[in-house]
């Protein structure tokens, strides 16, 4: 099985000059060139030139550092996990931890559509809409309750006609007569907003 799996990995020598070469395409490559073919699901290991020994570990371990260093904001390992994972070094546990963090990433690689459907729909442009509308309906539902406060101001029921303005009353005067109306005016400009 390890011999099928080493015939279909591109082989990569490292040189003393610390320049990679591509058996392959018979080029010379760098760590960049590495981590795309990563990226890109195509497998290598890389061997010493000199020595023949297999150091893909380390090579991959430096494109990390590249990658965490050139990625500034947006790294992509916490300090905090890589604090304990210097910590397990030392540790009993050493031997469980590279096949827990090899079962959580292929875990993880397995969801990782579902995962980025669900916030597709979670922050993309529908669930924008779906706040907007319902920010409307909120505060709409404090303006009614805010109308309810003076009397005879009640809110139309859905699909009604506001009221007429009321008429006067004995003890109102002209300018609660011209605020009565400007209510009216404004609530249904609000709702014709919110059918929107």
């Amino acid at each position: 099985m390890a011999d099928t799996v080493k015939a279909t990995q591109t082989v990569i020598k490292k040189y003393a000059n610390r320049r990679l070469y591509h058996t392959g395409t018979s080029t010379y490559v760098t760590l960049e060139d590495l981590a795309t073919m990563v990226q890109n699901g195509e497998d290598f290991v890389v061997y010493d030139a000199r020595t023949g020994d297999d150091i893909t570990r380390s090579v991959l371990t430096q494109i990390i550092f590249e990658q965490e260093n050139k990625a500034g904001a947006e790294n992509l390992l916490p300090v905090a996990f890589l604090r304990q994972l210097i910590r397990f070094y030392g540790d009993s546990m050493r031997t469980m931890v590279p096949s827990f963090l090899e079962f959580s990433m292929a875990n993880f690689a397995k969801d990782q559509d579902g995962l980025r459907e669900k916030f597709a729909h979670s922050f993309g442009p529908a669930a924008f809409q779906n706040a907007i509308e319902q920010q409307v309906r909120t505060n709409m539902s404090f303006f009614g309750d805010a109308m309810k406060m003076f009397t005879g101001f009640a809110p139309p029921a859905a699909g009604s006609h506001p009221p007429a303005a009321p008429a006067p009353t004995p003890y109102a005067g002209g300018e609660l007569d011209d605020l009565k109306r400007q209510m009216l005016e404004m609530q249904q400009r609000l709702e014709a907003l919110a059918k929107k």
